[in-house]
């Protein structure tokens, strides 16, 4: 039966070591060739078996490590919910009166910009070299990290990075930039969160405003105006390939610096542009020929001085700053331009010849506003702003306000004082030229600058008078009391200096300097507004008519005939400080008030560099460029004088002011910007001019002097004027007689 046969042959295993003789069909010997197929079968399914198995187990064991680290490093950090993207850090957008950019300030060094404000070729030029899958992965792109791990491990080095640029948001957002196991599971974790709370747009936008670019630029706004002096709204292919190319080595591929190096790079980010079908052959070709704007010098341009102040007042303004504002100024960026090239051109021919090495200089219209202001030679090379921050000697340039004081308590241009040797206490000042001229006007001694006379009124007028003149007109530095404040010896700031002047420019109303107009958020939300539009009061018309005209002596024909302007009215005051260490000139026409300063950080000596000197001539390099086009108008009182009213008449009729303004015609000008900026709109608003009081220093009910003959001199020999020390003088009228004079009395 079948089934005992099968019985039979089953054959029990034997261990012997003859089990193979029991073997069925054991008498049977197969072919050698049937024999090796099934050894290499056998070997080759074995091996592929293998080799799967430990794949399966080292992936099941590799994925719970993997997870084990996520988790560990994972738990380090906070929970998943409280995640939340920090805020960039505030730009302040400085803007000049046309309505461009003077600068950005900020840790950024520029404002945030959507992807449709900026120029469409960065986010296509950054995609493409950066990362290429980018709207297709889900924050890791596996197929990239696998590739830059094969081209690294066959080069031998870091060449390219796995990283998205989700992954890199990431990092710049969240995390240090240590290489490290937790850092790069934590930038994972940060990603695939990042990619599940936001869009694709938002995520590359993100990353555009915050990536750093070098120096000192963070984000594509403060890349493109550092790198190409625009906005990145405006940059062309080639321009937008440049950024693109500084994310690899921002320091060693800058433009500024390596400008063969960003461009070689550049051609790199093209080519990647053209693989990822971005853009053609044809417009690679017309890229190569678009040379990317000129680099300019790190922080150069004299508008950064302007900038900086900005940010010193704003504090004071809004507070602490803690979003992005638009901060518009009073700058006009043409005359910034001018003011800047004016004071560099003069240290570049003059420097080493006369020993200059700084200069400074502010223009500022009737209202206060500051349209130019220039801090130092080379802003690259210098922050510092000797215009606004620096207290130096004025010299002479102070003179106008003793003569002003003295105006005030009843002098006039024709009266007399006796130029000569002046001996006050111990202390005797001289004349430049130590040469006297006798009896002379009060106009004739404010043109040619005499010391003997001004240091006489100084002490006749009473120094705090000269002082609370000077605090009134908008001079705030602390003033010493003392004989020598004629000459300019207490340190004042240029800006204060030139808006005192200014006064005298719009007709004697306080012309406070400022540089902030507005500020905004970048919604339109006002945070502040100036509110300099009325400004009170602070000099007489018949005052300023007066030393306006005598002003006019000094460019006219005394010592800052170099001022000259050809079609307009100027006045001014020149000022040079002991050993030469200070040298001024400060003057104005209907339009503009403008003080240029020259001399060294240290305090060493010019070589005899005056007032009338180099900064007479810079300041009208400069005013003539600033009114380039103008119509020439007439200074307040078209260089007219007139009779100064006795102060105890002013005092009787306290009405006078007003009929002096309609009857007399002195107060038709207010300047030019003034009235453009103003609409014009004070009429008689404003508070009266200050009279004295008796108690002002002792003097302020001097009386007035007398006017006398110009012919005081008749050939006879004159005394010197020993003025003593300070006392305040009598009540009863000065004696002006020729006799009296000659007599001492």
């Amino acid at each position: 039966m079948a089934g005992n046969k099968k019985y039979r042959d089953r054959i029990e295993p034997t261990f012997d070591g003859q089990g193979s003789r029991d073997k069925p069909n054991s008498g049977r010997r197969p072919s050698k060739g049937k024999k090796k197929t099934k050894v290499r079968r056998g070997g080759f399914v074995g091996l592929v078996r293998f080799m799967a198995y430990w794949c399966i187990v080292l992936g099941i064991w590799g994925t719970v490590a993997v997870a084990g680290v996520v988790v560990y490093y994972g738990s380090k950090m906070p929970a998943a919910s409280s995640w939340a993207i920090p805020d960039r850090p505030p730009n302040v957008k400085i803007m000049a009166v046309d309505g461009t950019v003077l600068a950005n300030r900020g840790p950024t060094g520029g404002e945030a910009l959507t992807l449709d404000e900026m120029s469409p070729y960065i986010p296509m030029a950054v995609i493409s070299i950066e990362d290429r899958r980018f709207y297709s992965h889900f924050g890791i792109d596996p197929i990239g990290l696998a590739r830059a791990m094969v081209t690294n491990v066959l080069t031998g080095h870091m060449v390219q990075g796995g990283s998205t640029l989700t992954q890199q948001l990431a990092k710049n957002l969240f995390l240090s930039p240590e290489r490290t196991l937790e850092r790069k599971v934590q930038e994972v974790l940060l990603a695939l969160w990042l990619e599940h709370k936001f869009s694709k747009d938002q995520i590359l936008a993100m990353y555009l405003n915050r990536v750093y670019f070098g120096a000192n630029s963070y984000g594509v706004e403060a890349a493109s105006r550092r790198y190409f002096n625009k906005s990145a709204r405006d940059v062309n292919l080639a321009e937008a390939a440049t950024l693109a190319g500084l994310l690899k080595a921002p320091s060693r591929l800058s433009p500024a610096t390596n400008p063969d190096g960003a461009k070689a790079r550049a051609q790199v980010v093209l080519g990647a542009m053209k693989d990822a079908g971005y853009i053609t052959d044809s417009e690679i070709k017309t890229a190569m020929n678009q040379e990317p704007a000129q680099a300019k010098h790190f922080w150069s341009g004299a508008s950064h001085y302007a900038a900086d102040m900005v940010m010193d007042e704003l504090k004071t303004l809004v507070g602490d700053v803690n979003q992005d504002l638009v901060v518009d100024t009073t700058i006009d960026p043409t005359l910034e331009k001018a003011a800047g090239d004016a004071i560099a051109t003069a240290i570049d021919k003059n420097g080493k010849k006369l020993d200059v090495e700084q200069g400074a200089l502010v223009s500022i219209d009737g209202t206060g506003a500051i349209r130019a202001l220039v801090g130092g030679k080379d802003y690259s090379e210098s922050q510092y702003n000797r215009a606004w921050k620096a207290k130096r000697q004025p010299g002479s340039a102070f003179k106008p306000f003793v003569y002003a004081t003295a105006l005030e308590q009843g002098d006039s241009p024709d009266s007399i004082r006796n130029d000569a040797p002046v001996k006050i206490g111990n202390w005797t000042p001289e004349n430049y030229e130590k040469k006297y001229d006798g009896p002379v006007t009060l106009a004739y001694a404010l043109a040619h600058s005499i010391n003997t006379v001004a240091a006489q009124l100084a002490q006749e007028v009473g120094p705090n008078n000269i002082i609370k003149l000077a605090h009134r007109m908008g001079i705030e530095s602390e003033l010493e009391p003392n004989a020598s404040i004629a000459l300019g010896t207490s340190e004042v700031s240029l800006v204060e200096l030139t808006g005192a002047y200014a006064a005298f420019m719009n007709g004697g109303y306080k012309a406070t300097p400022h540089i902030i107009r507005r500020v905004s958020t970048t919604d339109g939300k006002v945070l502040y507004e100036n509110t300099y539009d009325k400004p009170p009061r602070v000099l007489e018309p018949r005052t300023v008519v007066n030393m306006n005209t005598m002003m006019m002596g000094v460019v006219n024909q005394g010592t800052g005939t170099a001022a000259k302007l050809p079609g307009w009215q100027v006045a001014g005051k020149t000022g040079t400080t002991q050993s030469y260490r200070d040298a001024l000139f400060v003057g104005f026409t209907s339009n503009l008030t403008t003080g240029v300063w020259f001399g060294n950080d240290d305090g060493h000596s010019m070589k005899r560099v005056t007032g009338g000197g180099l900064p007479a001539r810079t300041w009208q390099e400069f005013m003539a460029a600033a009114h380039q086009g103008l119509s020439p108008a007439p200074l307040y009182g078209e260089g007219q004088t007139v009779d100064q009213q006795p102060r105890q008449q002013q005092q009787q009729a306290p009405g006078d002011q007003q009929m002096v303004r309609q009857d007399d015609g002195i107060d038709t000008l207010y300047g030019l910007i003034s009235r453009v900026l103003s609409g014009d709109k004070r009429k008689t608003d404003y508070p009266p001019a200050p009279v004295g009081n008796a108690d002002n220093g002792g003097n302020g009910g001097r009386q007035p002097v007398e006017e006398m003959p110009q012919q005081v001199n008749n050939g006879g020999p004159v005394p010197p004027a020993d003025v003593g020390t300070y006392e305040p003088p009598p009540r009863a009228p000065r004696k002006t007689s020729l006799l009296g004079i000659i007599m001492g009395e």
